[in-house]
């Protein structure tokens, strides 16, 4: 060997030996590994005690089969085990090193050794191989089996000999000497014991192995299984219990002796080396759930009910049943008859998803405000179920039911019928008798038609059905109810204003008589209820109407919804500080102040120029014509449901009807083509203008087909209509955009949202640029400008964010700006 090949490998003498004990792991692993995993495996099941389980009959035999697998795998693997040798580990780190250096290092010059410059040469890469050579590092070893244990077999073992580490014990093993009853070993030991104490798995306590307890008193729960094996001569150990109840007592020479502890009593193994314990036994007590006293109502009639269960171990589900509490009703009107049958309603309990279990605090939210039982007395029971299948029961808590509050007094009317209804069908001639009663003058009193309508499909049905009324049929009508109710009293801005001034008067009255706190409180809720409800309105009449401005106004100044919502707060403060002076001044400040609200819809500002008028005239004969054309659809509806004699009668005066109004329409449209459109000479006017040819064509052809009694056709041609209408108003909106610097269209006044009041430049000092781009031909302010604008911008954002009567959309994205800056 020469010197640079020994100081080579000198050099490389660590990583060469790492790689050689690598290659050995690798070997033993890949040959190997089956014989461990049957071992742990074996070991595994032996240590949670199987053999004790099985009969003698198969726990022997599986042994002797485990035993067999063991050597079968213990010959393959020695057959297929090759011993790594240094040279084995040389080679895989030349592999591993570009150029193969040390395989270079033991090469020998074939030609040219007596040359001098070729043997310079040669020296020369020798030493760079020795270079490379010395950088070499350990080869890690390839220890993966996926291909040779597919099912991952060996996992399964690893795992199930850990989980018996944890829940067995290894001194199980030493039981297998009991499957062979008199064997030489045990005979020669003398007689012995094993004892165990394995409380039940929801407890959470640990088995005990009595042979290492010194105790011989113990307090176990009720349900510990208690094993025994006695081990020798038959008979030279016995077993006597009094724990387990148990009528069918096994010999006290049986060698296994398992049986579970019912009561306290003495468990004793008589014979050499034997001992006695006594046993008390803990029982497993019943859980128990308390609820409050005071049942919450939300201001959308969801139910809040706190309650308390609790356990020895663990509460492991609970439920409330509801049902009705008839006693406490009072029968009058549509409840004097009897109720139909109906089982209470059933919720389960929210259960902790982390903690203990044992005593905990809850709240149950539901809505059941659309329940049959809404608003009536009922009576809830909570039970709660342990581990053991044990079930506590708490007193029933008499309440009555919440139920969603209906303002308008017409709603209110028709939940109440929706009651009779479902309360018995017997009611349903009533129920219609007095739907016809007060739907007999509607004008001023039913303020939105559709809901009307509506009704008076429910009304109708009522009359044919009410003498065979099927369950099926009533809880439909009910859901209808429902619907309409919810349509009457949330249906339109006037209706949500006057359930807010009526939730006023009610606070205030409750102020002047000196109300108790929990009224003071369910009216404050209802309060806020009504002027969310009102803000909400003012939002969806600004998504229906987005050209024109709204805005809440009071003597000249904008008041956004977050500081009525302060106000509020305010008010709450001083009542729950006793200071009704102080809090009946805030009221009347902010009666006047709601008295005073107006909202403007582009009265005195925004109406912009001709051009603008006329795309608002365009949007109010498209609005238009989706309301004739949703009423021809109504009566298609009608005429398909198969009404006669008058009904066809009636159909053909309709149809007369809805004629006209489509002349109408055509008409104002005409008005419109001949006045002042915008874009006039441009391309995207002249567009418009044969949008809205093509819209009066259909309409002339809806009208006809209406005359004739031909709905779907005429349905169509309305579509078509509307389309074009749509289409010309988006040309004509494209011209207003080019020519938005021109005298004659420019807006006259300020816009709804426009941030700069002198319109000149935007939040940020920009000019706006033409042809209606967003953005600017200009860059930003410099200087202390440009902060002075960023922070009336982000003023603006939150400013904007706390409006409630901008849609849920845009507030959203102003509150992610907000956290973004």
């Amino acid at each position: 060997m020469t010197d640079d090949i020994a100081s080579t490998l000198k050099a490389i003498a660590r990583p060469l030996q790492l790689t050689l004990v690598g290659m050995w792991a690798e070997r033993l692993v890949r040959c190997f590994w089956p014989l461990w995993s049957i071992v742990i495996a074996t070991l595994s099941a032996l240590a949670f005690g199987l053999q004790d389980a099985l009969p003698i009959e198969v726990a022997w035999p599986a042994l002797i089969l485990s035993g067999l697998a063991a050597l079968g795998f213990l010959w393959t693997g020695l057959r297929r085990f090759h011993r790594p040798t240094r040279t084995d580990a040389l080679i895989r780190l030349d592999q591993r090193l570009p150029g193969r250096p040390l395989a270079t290092l033991t090469d020998t010059q074939a030609i040219g050794s007596d040359d001098p410059a070729s043997l310079a040469v040669w020296q020369a890469h020798r030493a760079r191989m020795a270079a490379r050579a010395a950088r070499a590092t350990a080869v890690e070893p390839d220890l993966r089996l996926a291909s040779r244990d597919p099912f991952a077999l060996r996992y399964v073992a690893l795992t199930a000999f850990v989980m018996a580490m944890i829940f067995g014990s290894l001194w199980r093993v030493t039981s297998v000497e009991a499957l062979a009853p008199g064997s030489g070993a045990n005979i020669a030991a003398g007689p012995t014991w094993e004892g165990w104490a394995q409380p039940p798995a929801y407890t959470g306590k640990p088995t005990i192995y009595l042979n290492d307890v010194e105790q011989t008193s113990l307090d176990l729960p009720v349900g510990t299984r208690l094993q025994f094996r006695l081990y020798g001569e038959v008979g030279e150990l016995t077993l006597s219990e009094t724990v387990s109840q148990s009528t069918e007592v096994a010999p006290a020479s049986e060698p296994v002796h398992d049986f579970v502890l019912r009561q306290s009593g003495k468990v004793s193994v008589d014979g050499t080396g034997g001992r006695a314990w006594e046993f008390t036994a803990t029982p497993d007590t019943k859980p128990s759930v308390v609820a409050d006293a005071t049942l919450e109502r939300e201001a959308d009639g969801k139910l809040k009910q706190k309650f308390t269960a609790t356990d020895d171990y663990g509460v492991t589900a609970g439920q409330v049943s509801i049902a009705l509490d008839l006693p406490a009703v009072q029968r009058a009107y549509g409840l004097a008859a009897d109720p139909e049958p109906r089982e209470p309603a059933v919720l389960d309990l929210p259960m902790p998803v982390n903690g203990s279990r044992a005593d905990f605090t809850e709240t149950l939210v539901d809505d059941l405000s659309k329940h049959p039982f809404a608003n009536l007395p009922v009576a809830m029971t909570f039970q709660v179920t342990d581990a053991a299948n044990q079930q506590g029961t708490a007193a029933p808590l008499h309440v009555t039911l919440p139920g969603k509050r209906f303002f308008d007094p017409f709603a209110a009317a028709l939940i109440e019928m929706r009651r009779d209804l479902l309360w018995n069908r017997t009611n349903a001639p009533q129920v219609a008798q007095i739907l016809k009663a007060v739907t007999h003058r509607p004008e001023g009193f039913i303020r939105n038609q559709r809901a009307y309508l509506r009704l008076r499909a429910v009304m109708r049905d009522l009359d044919t059905q009410a003498a065979s009324l099927t369950p099926e049929a009533r809880d439909t009508m009910a859901e209808e109810l429902w619907q309409i109710a919810l349509l009457v009293d949330e249906g339109d801005l006037a209706s949500a204003l006057e359930n807010l001034r009526r939730a006023q008067d009610r606070l205030d009255q409750a102020i002047k008589n000196g109300a108790d706190k929990s009224e003071i409180d369910q009216l404050m809720k209802e309060l806020r209820q009504a002027m969310n409800d009102y803000m909400r309105q003012l939002a969806q009449e600004a998504e229906k109407n987005p050209d024109q401005q709204q805005s809440q106004n009071l003597e000249g100044m904008q008041m956004s919804a977050d500081q009525l919502q302060k106000m509020l707060d305010e008010l709450q403060k001083l009542m729950e500080e006793g200071k009704t002076a102080e809090a009946q001044q805030l009221m009347e400040l902010l009666r006047q102040m709601m008295e005073n609200m107006q909202v403007v819809q582009g009265q005195g500002q925004g109406q912009g120029g001709p051009g603008q008028q006329a795309m608002r005239d365009l949007q109010d004969t498209l609005r238009g014509q989706q309301g004739l054309s949703d009423d021809a659809f109504r009566d298609l509806q009608d005429g398909q449901e198969g009404q006669q004699g008058e009904g066809e009668g009636q159909q053909g005066e309709d149809g007369k009807g809805l004629a006209d109004r489509q002349r109408e329409l055509r008409d104002k449209l005409g008005q419109l083509q001949g006045g002042q459109l915008p874009g006039d000479g441009s391309e995207q006017g002249e567009e418009g203008r044969r949008q809205l040819d093509r819209a009066g064509r259909a309409m002339d052809e809806a009208e006809d087909a209406l005359r004739d009694g031909d709905l779907p056709k005429a349905l169509d041609r309305q579509a078509e209509a509307m389309e074009a209408m749509r289409d010309g108003m988006q040309n004509f909106g494209d011209a207003l955009a080019e020519n938005q610097g021109q005298p004659g269209d420019a807006p006259q006044g300020e816009e709804f949202g426009q941030a700069d009041p002198n319109g000149q430049r935007d939040p940020l000092g920009r000019e706006p640029g033409n042809s209606a781009r967003i953005g600017s031909d200009r860059n930003m302010l410099q200087g202390q400008d440009v902060y002075r604008r960023a922070q009336d911008l982000l003023d603006e954002i939150r400013r904007r964010s706390g409006e409630q009567i901008r849609p849920e959309g845009e507030r959203d994205y102003l509150r992610r700006l907000l956290d973004m800056f």
